[in-house]
């Protein structure tokens, strides 16, 4: 069973260091910045709808 373990071990190992190919700092760089665009984007849309429900949710409750 120890065999197993440090056999699954190596192969990860192995795995990481010789067959993933890992992005460089440049590609990174840019994921990033699409990541954050992206997040702020949707971060402001949701602003936007809560914004107009709560809008519309004040004139049901409290109408003029």
């Amino acid at each position: 069973m120890f065999q197993k373990i440090t056999n699954s071990i190596k192969e990860s190992y192995d795995e990481l260091v010789h067959k993933v190919s890992w992005p460089t700092r440049s590609e990174l760089s840019s994921s990033a910045v699409v990541v954050l665009v992206a997040s702020l984007l949707i971060a402001l849309v949701v602003f936007i709808m809560d914004s107009a429900f709560r809008f519309v949710m004040e004139g049901v409750i409290y109408p003029h």
